[in-house]
């Protein structure tokens, strides 16, 4: 990649990032579409963010993704946010158009690509989400708009699972139960579909459930956290024979969504294989 005085910015704004592979992801596109862009990586905390959005607008960043824990506060920041944003209640993509600075989200449309390219079909499903926050939210509005007959979330508070209750089941058919009690077998026993949206796992060997729990369906395992690719999550369900869904498939899906919003340019397959093949190059797959 030429980096040059003419080279334009592009970024991600969260805490923590230095795990992130979103840089590998759009630097890979820009060189191979031949932009003279960059994408950097901001560790930006809470109560940094405004400044850090005055920033943005100040020095003519293109655009850029949020992650936790900015994807729901940042609207109050941006100009303008897309109709599927402002139902979420949660940003991870924005594109600065003249100091207009407009929110996205393509959270929910990756994580559902990631499963659908595995053959699954979504209609009349029962999925269990673990978590209530920004991720959670677009995965949550994205299944049910997709038809899936009842979301059970979890989470440690009720305020949050609530408020993603209200918007599905104002704007969808889909049912929302909403619990912070402790996941039992007959849980799972219940479900087609368990997804982490929460940090648990991220780095650790920390697993969202009981692993000393034994499914006795044909549960598909899915989970947003990438690194490490094997989250202790998937580890258990593999133990298991359970299908997973890894959370390195939504990085990918959703980058490629958000290169698509900032430059104009539809990624093809080709595209997200190459990724795929950085991606296991690095973590020695």
């Amino acid at each position: 990649m030429n980096i040059n005085s003419n080279s334009k910015t592009l970024c991600l704004l969260g805490h923590p990032v230095s795990q992130s592979f979103s840089p590998s992801i759009q630097n890979h596109l820009f060189k191979k579409y031949n932009l003279n862009k960059l994408y950097v990586c901001f560790n930006v905390k809470e109560n940094n963010l405004g400044d850090s959005i005055d920033g943005i607008k100040a020095l003519g960043i293109l655009g850029g993704n949020i992650t936790i824990p900015h994807k729901v506060n940042v609207i109050e920041y941006l100009d303008w946010v897309d109709e599927n944003s402002r139902l979420i209640g949660a940003v991870n993509t924005f594109k600065n158009e003249d100091g207009i600075l407009k929110g996205y989200n393509t959270d929910g449309k990756g994580f559902v690509k990631s499963i659908i390219d595995k053959g699954y079909d979504l209609n009349n499903k029962k999925i269990m989400v673990l978590g209530a926050g920004g991720a959670s939210r677009s995965i949550c509005i994205e299944l049910a708009s997709r038809g899936v007959e009842i979301i059970y979330i979890r989470n440690r508070s009720i305020e949050k699972p609530k408020e993603i209750s209200e918007a599905i089941m104002t704007n969808f058919d889909t049912k929302v139960s909403c619990s912070v009690d402790k996941i039992k077998r007959e849980d799972l026993d219940n479900i087609d579909i368990l997804i982490n949206t929460t940090p648990i796992g991220m780095g650790t060997c920390e697993c969202p459930i009981d692993e000393a729990i034994v499914p006795s369906n044909n549960l598909l395992v899915c989970d947003i956290v990438y690194k490490p690719h094997n989250t202790q999550l998937l580890k258990w369900a593999s133990k298991h024979k359970l299908q997973v869904i890894y959370g390195i498939d939504m990085l990918i899906n959703q980058g490629l969504e958000a290169f698509h919003i900032w430059t104009g340019i539809k990624p093809i397959k080709e595209d997200e294989d190459e990724i795929k093949h950085i991606y296991e190059a690095s973590i020695n797959i």
